[in-house]
C-alpha cells in the first residue's frame, strides 16, 4: 500500500500538523502514536502497520531576511533511500502569523521510502479506509432507509388490512394519521436529548424502538387502541431521528460539504421509500400484510446491533481549522460549542440546566425560525399526504391492482433519490464559487415548492389527460420537492451549529401536524366529495404557493447569535 503524506513544522510553533494527500482534513499529531524527526528533512512516522509509506517530508526554515538553501543537506538524507527524490524548494504560505504579520516561509521537500513490513494489512472492507466522519454518515443514511421502509408498509398493507377489517377511508386515515401523533410528540424532546447525550446514542435508541413497535403493529392489529399505540410508538422512534441525524451532521461537517451530507442522509428516506414500495407488495402477497411489519422491523433490530460495532467518529476537522473554513465562506462563528465529546453521563441537575440554558425566547423572536416553522409545515402538507395516500389513489384512480398501485407509488421517491443528489451538488457548487448562502437555500426551497405545486395543478384539472401523463406530472413534482433538502433542511445547521438539533426539533414537530390533520383530513374530504382534487391537491397547493411567500419574504441562511433573553 502506498499512501502520500505531508509533514509541516513551522518553526516558531510547537504543535505539528499533517495532512493527507487523499483527504483535506486536518489532524493533530496528538492523534499519532509516535512522530521522530531528525536534524535533517527526513521523518519516521511510526503508529500502524504500513507497507511502503511514501512520505513527502516539508521542513520549514525561516531566517531573519534571508532563505536558507538546505537544499544538499536533504539530498544527502534522500540518498539513503533507492526511492527518493531530490528536494524541491518551495515558498509556501503558511497562514501563521508572527508579530501580527502572515510569513512566507522556504520549505524544502523531499519524498521517501520507509519500509516497516511488520506484515500485510488487509484492505477489506472497502469502507475500512474512508474518513470516520464518512462512516458515520453512511450508517445514520442506512436508519433513515428503514426508517421509512417503517413509515410506508402501512400505506400499503392499508389495503387488505381495510378490506379485512371493514375501514372506510375515514378509518384508514385514522390508523395512517396515529403514527405522527408519536412524531409529532418527540421532536422537541429528541431535539433538547441529542444536544445532552450526542445523536449517535439517541439515534441508536429510536432505531431500536420504533424496530419493536413495528413488529407489534400485527398483534394489536384486531384491537384499535393498541394498533394505535403502536403506530404512536413506531412515530416516536422515527421522531426523534432526524434531530439525532442534525446533530451529528452539524458537529462533523462543514459548510461547504454540508448540502451533500444532509442530502445523503435524509436522502436515505426516498431510498426507503423506493425499497418498502418495491418489498411490501411481493410479501404481502406471498405471505400476508403481517410479514411485511415484522421482516421491516427485524431489519432495524439488525441495524440496531450492527451500529454499535462502528466506531465513534472523531471530528476529522480541528476547531480552528473548522472556524477558519466557516469565516472563509462568510459564515463566521465559533464551533467550539458543537465539537466537544459528550458527556458519558449527564445528571439530572445538568440536564434541568442545559434546557433552561437554551434560548427559546431568541428563537420564537427570529423571523428566520419562523419562516423554517411555517415551511416545514408547508412541505410536509404536500409530502405526507401523498406518501399516505397515493398508493390509493392510484388504486382506484387508475384502476390498478395492489401490486401495480405499489410500482407506480414509487415512482417518485425513485426520481427523488436522483434529483436529491444533483440539487446537493448545484447548492454546494453556488456555494463554493462565493454565492451567499441565503441566496442558494431561497433558491432551493422555491424551486421545492413550485415545481411540486405546478405539476399538482396540472395533475388535478379535468385535461382530459392519459393516465400515464398524470403519474409523469406527479412523479416530477414531487421528485423536485427534494430540492428541501438543501434549502429548509440545511437551514437549521446554517443559522447555528450549536442549536442545529433543537432547531430541527421545534419546525419538525410543527411539521408533523399534516401527518396528524391532513392525513385524517384527505380521507374525510375524500368521504364527503369523492373528489382527489378537491381531498389531496387543493390543500397541498395552497401550503406550497404560500409557503414560497413566507420563506422569499423571511428566511436566511446566514449565521445568527441566539442569545438568551430573560
Amino acid at each position: 500500500m502506498t499512501t502520500n503524506f505531508s509533514i509541516v513544522r513551522p518553526t516558531h510553533k510547537k504543535n505539528l500538523f499533517y495532512t493527507c494527500s487523499s483527504s483535506s482534513s486536518l489532524f493533530r499529531t496528538s492523534s499519532i502514536s509516535t512522530l521522530y524527526s531528525s536534524s535533517s528533512s527526513c521523518c519516521l512516522w511510526k503508529s500502524h502497520r504500513f507497507s511502503k509509506l511514501r512520505i513527502n517530508i516539508i521542513s520549514s526554515i525561516k531566517e531573519k531576511g534571508d532563505l536558507v538553501d538546505k537544499t544538499s543537506s536533504s539530498s544527502s538524507s534522500s540518498s539513503s533511500s533507492s526511492s527518493s527524490s531530490q528536494p524541491t524548494p518551495v515558498l509556501l504560505k503558511t497562514g501563521l502569523r508572527v508579530g501580527g504579520e502572515s510569513q512566507e516561509e522556504l520549505v524544502t521537500t523531499t519524498t521517501t521510502t520507509i519500509d516497516t513490513d511488520e506484515g500485510h494489512t488487509s484492505n477489506w472492507p472497502p469502507w475500512k479506509n474512508l474518513p470516520e466522519r464518512y462512516t458515520l454518515i453512511g450508517t445514520t443514511s442506512l436508519a433513515f432507509v428503514i426508517c421509512n421502509m417503517d413509515k410506508v408498509n402501512l400505506s400499503i398493507a392499508i389495503i387488505p388490512m381495510s378490506h379485512q377489517f371493514g375501514w372506510n377511508s375515514s378509518t384508514a386515515g385514522l390508523v395512517q394519521s396515529s403514527f405522527f401523533w408519536g412524531y409529532a410528540l418527540s421532536q422537541l424532546p429528541g431535539g433538547w436529548l441529542a444536544k445532552i447525550f450526542g445523536g449517535r446514542k439517541v439515534l441508536e435508541i429510536g432505531v431500536l424502538m420504533w424496530s419493536l413497535a413495528t413488529i407489534l403493529v400485527p398483534f394489536a392489529s384486531g384491537f384499535m387502541p393498541g394498533l394505535v399505540l403502536s403506530r404512536i410508538l413506531v412515530g416516536i422512534g422515527e421522531g426523534v431521528s432526524p434531530s439525532a441525524a442534525t446533530d451529528l451532521i452539524a458537529r462533523t461537517i462543514p459548510v461547504e460539504e454540508r448540502s451533500r451530507a444532509v442530502a445523503f442522509v435524509f436522502g436515505g428516506l426516498s431510498v426507503g421509500s423506493v425499497a418498502g414500495l418495491l418489498l411490501a407488495p411481493p410479501i404481502i402477497q406471498t405471505f400476508g400484510w403481517e410479514s411485511v411489519f415484522y421482516i421491516f422491523g427485524f431489519l432495524g433490530v439488525i441495524w440496531s446491533l450492527g451500529f454499535r460495532l462502528v466506531k465513534e467518529a472523531e471530528l476529522s476537522y480541528t476547531d480552528e481549522y473548522l472556524s477558519r473554513r466557516f469565516q472563509g465562506n462568510g459564515n463566521g462563528g465559533s464551533l467550539s460549542s458543537i465539537s466537544k465529546t459528550k458527556p458519558e453521563s449527564t445528571s439530572l441537575k445538568e440536564m434541568g440546566d442545559s434546557l433552561k440554558d437554551v434560548p427559546w425566547k431568541a428563537f420564537f423572536r427570529s423571523p428566520a425560525v419562523w419562516a423554517m416553522i411555517y415551511a416545514h409545515f408547508c412541505g410536509s402538507w404536500g409530502h405526507y399526504t401523498c406518501l399516505s395516500w397515493l398508493p390509493t389513489y392510484f388504486s382506484e384512480e387508475l384502476d390498478l391492482n395492489l401490486t401495480e398501485a405499489a410500482w407506480v407509488s414509487v415512482l417518485p421517491p425513485l426520481a427523488s433519490v436522483l434529483v436529491t443528489g444533483l440539487a446537493a451538488q448545484f447548492a454546494d457548487n453556488l456555494i463554493s464559487k462565493g454565492v451567499e448562502t441565503t441566496k442558494v437555500r431561497k433558491i432551493c426551497q422555491t424551486i421545492a415548492f413550485l415545481s411540486p405545486a405546478a405539476c399538482m395543478t396540472i395533475s388535478s384539472l379535468d385535461l382530459g389527460l392519459p393516465h400515464w401523463e398524470v403519474v409523469g406530472f406527479l412523479t416530477g413534482g414531487l421528485a423536485l420537492s427534494s430540492f428541501a433538502l438543501s434549502g429548509l433542511y440545511c437551514t437549521h445547521q446554517d443559522i447555528s451549529p450549536q442549536y442545529a438539533s433543537i432547531l430541527l426539533g421545534i419546525t419538525n414537530t410543527v411539521g408533523a401536524v399534516p401527518g396528524i390533520i391532513g392525513v385524517a383530513l384527505t380521507g374525510y374530504l375524500f368521504d364527503s366529495t369523492h373528489s382527489w382534487s378537491l381531498s389531496l391537491f387543493a390543500p397541498s397547493i395552497f401550503f406550497y404557493l404560500t409557503g414560497t411567500i413566507v420563506w422569499l419574504l423571511f428566511a436566511s441562511g446566514k449565521p445568527q447569535s441566539f442569545s438568551k433573553l430573560d
